[in-house]
């Protein structure tokens, strides 16, 4: 009776045991992520450090110098945005004389050489140009043999390069005010519609004519304003031989 007693007694414990419930233990610790999305504003350019333009030939006189592909340039953005090419130099409105050939003193010599007389073409069209007014919004036209047409693709100029051209002046994509601007997105992107407007293949002309009046030179107003030499100096006036240089700015700027 002992034995069977002491195993009753057992197994009713082990019932005890296994009938019973404990509540879940649980913990847990939160790691709180932050994401930083910095605007990515990048403009790529591949160019030479110098573009050269030398006139020791007739032909080049009469029919100018053109150097195609002399700039590519390639954006990548996240937001939107606006880009621009403007003229500089030292002087702020005519080219830098580095140094002057000959040491006559010809009173129809001007060596005041308009920053204008310098002509882009650029391969992409500026497709986001809106309500944008003037000659020209962009520098897309082809570059025309004579008979020219002045202000179609001279560039625009300013002492000023980082202050935004007006709504008259030229871009390469997007334009002044908030309304006209290119979307976010990158050369890089693949099967796109809107792909070639952040790729553009930049070609550079200067045309000085015989003599040298640079009879393209115009600036982009409505008609445009003739800047040959002859215009600005009187008839009989030419460029004085020498040595020029000036500096042409490309700006990516968050459309503003």
């Amino acid at each position: 009776m002992k034995k069977l007693t002491f195993k009753a007694v057992m197994v009713a414990g082990m019932l005890g045991i296994a009938g019973t419930s404990f509540g879940q233990l649980q913990d847990e610790k939160n790691v709180t992520l932050t994401m930083d999305l910095q605007p990515i504003l990048q403009l790529e350019m591949s160019t030479p450090d110098q573009v050269d333009f030398v006139f020791d030939k007739l032909g080049d006189y009469y029919g100018g110098i053109t150097k195609y592909g002399a700039t590519i340039l390639k954006v990548n953005s996240t937001v939107a945005w606006d880009l621009y090419a403007v003229g500089t130099s030292n002087d702020g409105t005519y080219w830098d004389e580095q140094m002057e050939y000959g040491t006559g003193t010809d009173p129809n010599a001007i060596d005041q050489l308009p920053l204008q007389l310098l002509e882009l073409h650029q391969s992409e069209a500026n497709v986001n140009a809106g309500s944008a007014i003037g000659f020209r919004s962009d520098y897309s036209s082809a570059l025309a043999a004579a008979p020219y047409v002045p202000g179609e693709n001279n560039v625009y100029a300013s002492a000023t390069p980082y202050v935004l051209p007006g709504v008259t002046e030229k871009y390469i994509q997007g334009h002044s005010g908030t309304s006209d601007f290119a979307p976010g997105g990158s050369y890089l992107t693949q099967g796109s519609a809107t792909n070639s407007i952040f790729y553009y293949v930049i070609d550079y002309r200067i045309v000085p004519g015989l003599p040298a009046i640079f009879p393209t030179a115009a600036d982009n107003a409505t008609p445009p304003n003739a800047l040959d030499i002859e215009s600005a100096n009187g008839a009989g006036s030419y460029a004085q031989p020498g040595v020029y240089t000036m500096n042409v700015k490309y700006v990516l700027i968050e459309n503003q």
